[in-house]
């Protein structure tokens, strides 16, 4: 009597097709954040200041925000990268905190934040698209 045997799927490597891609534009989304973040700490009158904005927050505040949030995108994006199952729902969590945080620092860098809130929505959607594919 012939035994049936179960192989786990394997998984890739390296990431492949939109997760490739969402990770790509993670990273560069993050280091934009970093460099967003570096330039608000370094110097508050690079950034505009709107002074009847709902969000009223202190630029340097936000380029702390903005500096994190990037460091962990870099990171994340690395890991998917790697095909890391965790990856893609903390890269998805992370795309969306960002997106939020460039919407509501709009004021402050609009041409940057609506860049990034386009990257970031595209991100979203690689990361959400891409179904893993049995091998």
């Amino acid at each position: 009597m012939a035994q049936a045997t179960y192989r786990r799927p394997q998984r890739p490597a390296f990431a492949t097709g939109l997760v490739a891609f969402g990770a790509t534009m993670l990273v560069i989304g993050g280091i934009l954040d970093v460099f967003r973040g570096i330039m608000a700490i370094a110097d508050d009158d690079i950034i505009v200041s709107t002074p009847n904005y709902v969000f009223k927050f202190d630029t340097t505040g936000w380029g702390w925000i903005h500096l994190i949030l990037g460091a962990l995108a870099v990171l994340v994006g690395m890991s998917l990268f790697k095909a890391r199952p965790w990856a893609r729902f903390v890269g998805v969590l992370l795309a969306g905190l960002l997106l939020i945080a460039s919407f509501l620092s709009l004021p402050y860098y609009p041409v940057w934040s609506v860049v990034l809130i386009a990257v970031y929505g595209f991100i979203i959607w690689a990361l959400c698209v891409d179904r893993p594919r049995d091998r």
